[in-house]
């Protein structure tokens, strides 16, 4: 018989977990003068540039006139392998148009397909042209769409740690440092923007830029002014929002219809105090704003304050015959030929595309 437990004994356990392991990515199309490309016969296609997910090339590919002709009527898009490999790719896929698509695609209604070399998968019936011209996803005669891909990495089995009894919060010092700005607590320091004051911390200022080291401490601080330093040429709420990053390390919340203008006059207080940082991630997020009306002045704020990325984007954009025709027409390109002529002479010395 077995022996009785004594009274008090717990029972051992052990746990594993199966683990997919996968990486994800997206791509995002835009196809400007969609009715130009309904000139493309069925079974024909149009291609994405490439792009990378997993390790992996990818391409979108677009038939404006259906992939087969019992598709005839419909748009197709496809999704291809883009690269020769020895053994399938297994990978999830979804595309669809980007106001439908959520922030975190969900894959569980989704199959695993095997890609191998070159081949593609996708929807012949993506959706009706018919519908798709009536529909809000076509407008100024272009429309965009996205690709998600999630590539398999390896399956295998893991033994699990042991439950955790402490959790550790995650860092918390850039919110005490924003409590600190916004009580003004222990302020040794008062900037004077336009008609309003703000209060500061010297040492906080100094660890975050050269430039503020070099006005509040060192041989460009100003004499005895009871503790009051005038900015000039900068709006109030530019230097609060430098001030927050400053503090915090992050973007200050703004409007959405006001972030492409706001990033334009940070960069150029980052680029003032010699904040590296920041003035990289304003040229990132002023990379999403050019268009065929805002290119040319980014351009020209790229060229005077150093910013290679943001100037390549630029560029990149101009590298489109037709954009470039659009931009010639615009007063802000007016402007770029008067400021910044050297620009113009680089523009006009592209390449055309093949």
């Amino acid at each position: 018989m077995p022996s009785a437990k004594a009274a008090g004994d717990k029972p051992s356990g052990s746990a594993s977990a199966i683990v997919a392991a996968s990486t994800s990515g997206y791509h995002i199309l835009k196809v400007d003068g969609y009715s130009r490309t309904k000139g493309t016969p069925n079974g024909e296609f149009l291609k994405s540039g490439q792009f990378t997910v997993g390790g992996h090339r990818w391409r979108i590919y677009y038939y404006p006139n259906g992939f087969k002709s019992d598709s005839a009527d419909y748009i197709s898009v496809y999704l291809m392998l883009d690269e020769d490999v020895t053994e399938d790719v297994k990978a999830q896929f979804k595309i669809d148009f980007v106001k439908l698509v959520e922030k975190q695609p969900s894959w569980t209604s989704r199959t695993l397909i095997n890609f191998p070399s070159r081949q593609m998968w996708g929807y012949a019936t993506f959706i009706k042209r018919e519908d798709f011209e009536k529909s809000e996803h076509l407008k100024h005669d272009s429309f965009t769409i996205r690709c998600d891909v999630a590539v398999v990495q390896d399956i295998c089995t893991k033994e699990t740690t042991n439950p955790k009894f402490v959790s550790v919060p995650p860092p918390e010092l850039n919110q005490h440092l924003g409590e600190l700005l916004k009580t003004e607590k222990g302020a040794d320091v008062v900037f004077e923007v336009g008609v309003e004051t703000i209060a500061a911390h010297r040492c906080v200022l100094a660890s975050r830029s050269p430039v503020f080291s070099a006005e509040l401490f060192g041989l460009m601080k100003e004499g005895d002014t009871g503790g009051v330093v005038r900015i000039d040429d900068m709006e109030a709420r530019v230097f609060k929002a430098l001030l927050y990053f400053a503090y915090t390390d992050s973007l200050l919340q703004t409007e959405k219809e006001e972030e492409d203008v706001m990033c334009q006059h940070l960069l150029v207080a980052a680029d003032r105090y010699n904040m590296q940082r920041l003035k990289l991630i304003c040229e990132e997020k002023l990379c999403e704003y050019i268009d065929v009306g805002s290119v040319a002045t980014i351009l020209a704020l790229a060229e005077q304050h150093h910013c290679d990325g943001l100037k390549k984007a630029c560029f990149n954009f101009l590298s489109c015959l037709a954009h470039r025709r659009a931009v010639v027409a615009t007063n802000g390109f007016q402007h770029l030929y008067k400021s910044c002529p050297s620009l113009v002479t680089e523009l006009i010395a592209m390449p055309l595309p093949s």
